[in-house]
Formats: C-alpha cells, sequence, structure tokens
C-alpha cells in the first residue's frame, strides 16, 4: 500500500511541474458530468458528485468549470454522453494491469489502449481477466502535520475504517467501499481536507521486477494514463523504494 500512494505522490508532483494539469481537469469534468447524471446536481445529496468536486477543487479547477460540468451532466448544458467502462491486460513481464475510462466512443478507446499494449509486448485482455487480482477499497490520504495519528485514529475508527498506515509526511486511511463516505465525512468534519480520497483497486499480489523491466511497464502505464478517456491505471508492480527510484 505504500508503495502505491508514493507512486500517487509521484503523479501529483509531475501534475504541477507538466501539462498534465489541463488532462486531470479534463478527467474531473467527465467524472463530475458522469456523477451529476446519475445523481442529480445537488452535491450535498449526491455522494459521488460531492467526491468529484472536491477532487476539483484539491486540483485548483476554477469554480465556474465545476459548475458547467454539473450542469452539463444534468443536461441543462448540452454536453457529450460519456459511459463507464473498463479495461484489462497485462503489461511487459506479465504485470497485470486495470483501466477505468469514461468515453463517449468505446470502439476507439479499445482500439486506441489495445495498440498501446501490443507496442509495449503486452495484450489487452478479455474482461475477467486480470480483475481478480485487484481489491477494491477507499484511500484517504491527509497530511500528518493536520492531525495527531492518536486522534486520526479514534476518529477514523469509529466510522469504520479498516487500516491507517504513516507514510513519512502524511497518513493514509483504508476502508471498505461501503465505509468510505461516512470515514471521508468523520475526516472532514474534523477539519481536515483530504489530499487525496476515492475508491481505488488495489492489488492483492504484486510482481517484483528489476529496474530495467520495471521502467518498461511504468512507461506502459504512463502512456495509458495519458490517454484522454482513461480516468485511472492499477497495476500489480511491486512498488518498492527500489522500484519507485529507478521510475521516478
Amino acid at each position: 500500500m505504500a508503495g502505491h500512494n508514493k507512486w500517487s505522490k509521484i503523479k501529483r508532483q509531475k501534475a504541477v511541474t507538466d501539462a498534465r494539469k489541463s488532462k486531470a481537469w479534463a478527467r474531473i469534468t467527465r467524472e463530475i458530468m458522469v456523477a451529476a447524471r446519475d445523481g442529480g446536481g445537488d452535491v450535498s445529496m449526491n455522494p459521488a458528485l460531492s467526491l468529484a468536486v472536491d477532487r476539483a477543487k484539491a486540483e485548483n479547477m476554477p469554480k465556474d468549470n465545476i459548475e458547467r460540468a454539473i450542469k452539463r451532466g444534468t443536461g441543462e448544458i448540452e454536453g457529450e454522453d460519456y459511459v463507464e467502462v473498463s479495461y484489462e491486460g497485462y503489461g511487459p513481464s506479465g504485470v497485470a494491469i486495470f483501466i477505468d475510462a469514461l468515453t463517449d466512443n468505446t470502439n476507439r478507446t479499445v482500439a486506441d489502449l489495445r495498440h498501446l499494449f501490443s507496442k509495449s509486448g503486452g495484450s489487452l485482455g478479455q474482461s475477467g481477466s486480470v480483475a481478480f487480482m485487484f481489491e477494491r477499497k477507499g484511500i484517504i490520504e491527509v497530511n500528518a502535520a493536520d492531525i495527531d495519528e492518536v486522534q486520526l485514529f479514534e476518529t477514523v475508527a469509529e466510522a469504520g475504517a479498516e487500516d491507517l498506515t504513516n507514510d513519512e509526511d502524511s497518513y493514509v486511511i483504508t476502508t471498505s467501499v461501503e465505509d468510505f463516505a461516512a470515514v471521508r465525512e468523520a475526516v472532514k468534519e474534523r477539519g481536515i481536507e483530504p489530499v487525496e480520497a476515492g475508491l481505488q483497486r488495489i492489488p492483492t499480489t504484486t510482481v517484483s521486477l528489476e529496474p530495467g523491466e520495471a521502467r518498461k511497464v511504468a512507461a506502459l502505464i504512463e502512456k495509458i494514463e495519458d490517454h484522454a478517456d482513461v480516468q485511472a491505471v492499477y497495476s500489480t508492480l511491486e512498488l518498492d523504494e527500489a522500484t519507485i527510484e529507478a521510475i521516478a
């Protein structure tokens, strides 16, 4: 878990320093639209929309952009219609990769991803080919400076959290899918705004590779993440300190 959290930090740092910021906004816009479409435009009554808006604010997305995305989702403003899809495959060295996407053209998306896998020495698989290697969990990360660890533990444990780990300058809270919203709300009620919060797919088993092979997998993951339709990418690559240093 700690390794995957460091991977998230690396991606956040890159988003600040390069063109990924605009791509992050585009992804969050789609997420807001779909959440508003499926659950309505009232943030207080739509947990998925509330989470998406929080992410938008964390990425410093302008308020006008957020409001337009909500209106597109509810139909007040005309916009594209996106569907949620997932793709599964194997990258170099047999590393399993799971992809969450939002797309308005599934034929285009699957063709693009198949090309990326094939070009990198991997293969796009059938539905269910790697899903069993991942477990859906709620992950909430907060700055360690914002609260004492004992106080945080008491807060999240009472709300139903499964685990709390200290990861250098932050705390990472793990929850079940069912208890995620309650734990996230408990954290916010303490006056703490999470650095990151969402549902993720955590690998139940990982593959340890030599740095050179790990870089090949990381390169494929980065290309997939750059695709406009892709929302999140998960893999079974073991992210220990040596691997992270090699690919960072």
